[in-house]
């Protein structure tokens, strides 16, 4: 891979998906993207590029994205956020939305499935509590190969055992061989669509949790700030967003403020509030 191929892979993956390579990546991309050369027969990284630059290449192109984005995920991933779920986010929903009976959770880096799963396992868990209300989950990726996976649901003894409680795995999966298929109900609580966090994703609607985990990392600091702000008018004014253990708002927005306490707990500042369009109810799938 020549110096020219390299600079035009980088500029290539930051303008289709955000991902920001340092000098030194050389080896990332190959070991990423040999696979599609071989499979596609061609003689190298020079003859994928020269491929990329013609007209219609759109399906290479997402090859191209999607084996080099990471898709790195498992259940119940860091605990924390998933206890701020439990104790502190859905307890203070269920009160706030006591008269509308619907609350509406966004996965922004849904991967194969496992952080939006593990939220559905935890409301199907308060079911009683959330008899009568409606709750949508909403998993999206940019990588409409993982979702598919997702869509299925099926798993593999190594991904069920990092992280998943063995309670979970036997209430809430069936074992296939050497694979495992969570259940129908689990499945049928989440929808996915596939989305790039680069483009407008306004259409979604508003949401009373984002989860949007592990992935402005590989963003530079323009395209972070961009997509907080733009997070931030889809939620409620009351509502929660959750970032990965290694990413802050701190220096990138004021549109949000840390809740004390709650590592990567994000709440709508007062200036975000002030400045809020009325929540909007969609239709979503009960939980009970």
């Amino acid at each position: 891979m020549t110096p020219l191929d390299y600079d035009y892979l980088r500029g290539f993956l930051k303008a289709r998906s955000g991902l920001v390579l340092s000098n030194d990546k050389q080896y990332l991309i190959e070991s990423r993207l040999m696979p599609i050369v071989r499979k596609q027969g061609m003689s190298g990284i020079g003859d994928l590029v020269a491929k990329l630059k013609v007209p219609g290449s759109e399906a290479l192109a997402t090859r191209v994205t999607e084996a080099m984005t990471t898709n790195e995920s498992f259940f119940f991933r860091d605990k924390t956020p998933f206890d701020h779920f439990r104790e502190l986010m859905m307890p203070a929903l269920l009160k706030a939305r006591a008269s509308r009976r619907q609350i509406r959770i966004w996965c922004a880096a849904a991967s194969t499935g496992q952080e939006p799963y593990s939220l559905a396992m935890i409301l199907k868990d308060m079911a009683a509590q959330l008899a009568g209300w409606r709750v949508e989950i909403i998993g999206t990726d940019l990588s409409g190969e993982v979702l598919d996976r997702a869509k299925a649901g099926i798993y593999t003894q190594f991904e069920v055992q990092r992280g998943l409680p063995i309670q979970m795995l036997l209430k809430h999966f069936t074992q296939n061989g050497d694979q495992w298929v969570i259940s129908p109900e689990i499945r049928s609580m989440v929808h996915y669509r596939t989305l790039n966090l680069l483009n407008d994703f306004s259409a979604l609607g508003q949401f009373d949790i984002i989860y949007c985990r592990n992935v402005l990392i590989y963003f530079d600091q323009p395209t972070k700030i961009d997509v907080l702000n733009r997070a931030a008018r889809l939620l409620a004014p009351d509502g929660y967003l959750l970032l990965g253990a290694a990413e802050t708002v701190v220096g990138l927005t004021d549109a949000f403020k840390p809740i004390a306490e709650r590592r990567g707990l994000y709440t709508p500042s007062e200036k975000t509030t002030a400045t809020a369009p009325r929540l909007t109810a969609l239709a979503g799938g009960r939980v009970a």
